[in-house]
């Protein structure tokens, strides 16, 4: 690698061919034909699996309607494949555990946007500019000693 000298020296080195080229996604998918991934979000862990089909989702062994009965955390699910226009294209099987239903749908919604960067490696600069592929690391905050909760304290009296 050469010492540049000065500014003139900038445009005489060679262009692109010692920049590292950028990473190549390739599809992987099992023998069953699916794409799997791990979305997390607070305490909750969810393991995804994705395969064509007519848009089944289900949730540890149950639909996503029984699962998850308020439409707003099944909008949160659907948001990944209604980014990637792949809505009614996909069978969705999940299997969630750790805690509340709030955290699991939002753990479900990361493990969706894996998978299907695993299934079509296209789809990832769409889901990525949404936020959908990093994980969000917020986590409840410990709780102190010498305090009522991890911040809160108790109520200070002079007598």
């Amino acid at each position: 690698m050469a010492v540049l000298q000065s500014l003139a020296d900038l445009g005489q080195r060679a262009p692109a061919a010692e920049q590292p080229e950028a990473p190549r996604y390739e599809k992987k998918i099992d023998a069953q034909g699916r794409a799997y991934a791990t979305g997390k979000r607070k305490d909750a862990v969810a393991r995804v699996w994705i395969k064509p089909g007519p848009g089944n989702i289900l949730v540890n062994d149950r639909a996503i309607e029984v699962y998850f009965a308020r439409p707003v955390l099944r909008m949160i699910i659907e948001q990944p494949l209604q980014i990637a226009n792949r809505m009614g294209q996909f069978d969705v099987v999940v299997t969630v555990a750790g805690g509340g239903l709030s955290g699991q749908a939002g753990a479900v919604r990361h493990g969706i946007a894996k998978a299907l960067t695993m299934f079509e490696p296209e789809l990832r600069p769409g889901l990525k500019r949404e936020g959908f592929l990093t994980r969000d690391a917020r986590v409840v905050e410990r709780k102190k000693y010498g305090r009522k909760k991890a911040r809160a304290s108790f109520q200070f009296s002079k007598r």
